[in-house]
């Protein structure tokens, strides 16, 4: 079997409602989702959800190769831009089409990715996390809901701009997920690099006061490990991070100097990534928990590795145009026996779709704001959407399915 070319879609994710973090909010609520599919002689086509940014270049590396040398392929890729550098949206196109090939070597195999790599249970427990920075107080409850209905017990609201604001919200969704399940549950704290040392600590300090934080994610910059251990050892909560690390070289500083709790990684960056970083952290005893909306490649990679703790899990719906061989119950990702991935793309259905994300603006979440880190007071009016009555509750949708039929009906 060879590579013998690619092709690249974009469709877009629809919330319905407005979604973003400490850093914007998108208020339309749609974001785009990129798509590589890479085409071997064999008719076998393998699909990987992330940027295609310099593809023609990083591809040069995998053309004409066979896919099913996954490992070694995702070095030559690495090699390939080993001038340039392999940071950003390059990494993140060397991670969309080592997906692919994880995809064809299952597919070819006849096995599901998460047995291929050596799992034994296809269920993989998961975290409520709904981008929810722009929510009124209303709205935010009626989300939460709907994650609780699916059996989610931990939920991850996004923050960092105002103190009191975050413990409201966060007691409003503690006491949503408690009447559904009546058991305390997890909540964690996302601020997407908002914060300076002190104010990490002051602010997670005062939220401890009432409540029990699992963790605390990406409180400070992103590279900063004498800051994140700081940060650390000042609260009680665990510090997550690594999400936008590209790279073990990046991960090393950060274990070295106890910086982080929580080992994160994105599913943009690729299967072989997330497996190479877990099998760094569980050198040093450290969790591994899988970042994204799609995470769908590291879900099965997530079975096979003895450290993974939870995975996140955002939109109950797919992209458009996207459907995946597995379904959300009990509060966990199931993955279905599917080859490959499970993934399924209707190309025809992505480009007839009418509606097109937005060329990202400087108030999007993408955007870090000029002041980010140096704000002497909370941002009550700013993100943070005021509480508004009488909202309407968001659907109780069909969560990820493939063939149609709603999760809640399933055995």
């Amino acid at each position: 079997m060879r590579i013998t070319g690619y092709r690249t879609l974009t469709t877009s994710q629809e919330w319905g409602r407005p979604v973003g973090d400490a850093n914007g909010v998108f208020a339309d609520g749609v974001t785009t989702v990129p798509i590589v599919v890479v085409e071997t002689d064999e008719g076998i086509t393998g699909v990987g959800l992330g940027p295609h940014g310099d593809i023609e270049s990083i591809f040069a590396a995998i053309h004409g190769e066979d896919p099913r040398a996954v490992t070694a392929l995702y070095d030559r890729m690495l090699r390939q831009t080993f001038k340039a550098g392999h940071a950003g949206s390059v990494f993140g196109t060397i991670g969309a089409l080592d997906t692919a090939l994880w995809d064809i070597k299952a597919q070819a195999a006849g096995q599901p990715l998460w047995r291929l790599l050596g799992g034994r249970d296809r269920r993989v427990p998961a975290y409520a996390s709904g981008l929810d920075i722009g929510l009124s107080d209303d709205e935010l409850v009626a989300a939460y809901e709907v994650y609780a209905r699916h059996g989610l017990r931990a939920a991850k609201l996004k923050g960092g701009l105002d103190v009191e604001r975050d413990r409201d919200r966060l007691h409003l969704v503690r006491e949503v997920l408690t009447a559904a399940h009546g058991r305390r549950p997890g909540l964690m704290l996302d601020v997407n690099e908002a914060w300076t040392r002190k104010q990490a600590v002051r602010h997670v300090c005062e939220l401890e006061r009432t409540l029990d934080l699992v963790w605390v994610e990406e409180p400070v910059r992103r590279w900063d490990a004498e800051g994140l251990a700081v940060v650390g050892r000042g609260i009680r909560a665990s510090v997550a991070t690594g999400e936008n690390l590209t790279g073990l070289e990046q991960y090393r500083p950060l274990i070295a100097a106890a910086a982080v709790d929580v080992v994160q990684t994105a599913a943009v960056w690729g299967v072989t990534h997330f497996l190479r970083v877990s099998a760094l952290a569980h050198a040093y005893d450290l969790p591994v928990s899988p970042i994204g909306n799609s995470p769908v490649g590291l879900l099965h990679a997530a079975t096979s590795v003895p450290n993974h703790l939870v995975s996140e899990l955002q939109d109950l719906h797919a992209p458009v145009g996207i459907s995946f061989d597995l379904h959300v119950e009990d509060g966990a990702f199931v993955l279905g026996d599917s080859p490959g991935l499970g993934v399924t793309v209707a190309e025809e259905e992505i480009r007839a779709s009418r509606r097109r994300p937005v060329t990202p603006t400087a108030d999007g979440p993408n955007v870090r704001p000029e002041r980010a880190g140096r704000r002497l007071l909370a941002v009550a009016d700013g993100v943070y959407a005021k509480p508004r009555p009488h909202v309407t509750a968001l659907p109780d949708a069909p969560a990820y399915t493939h063939d149609g039929v709603p999760s809640a009906a399933r055995p």
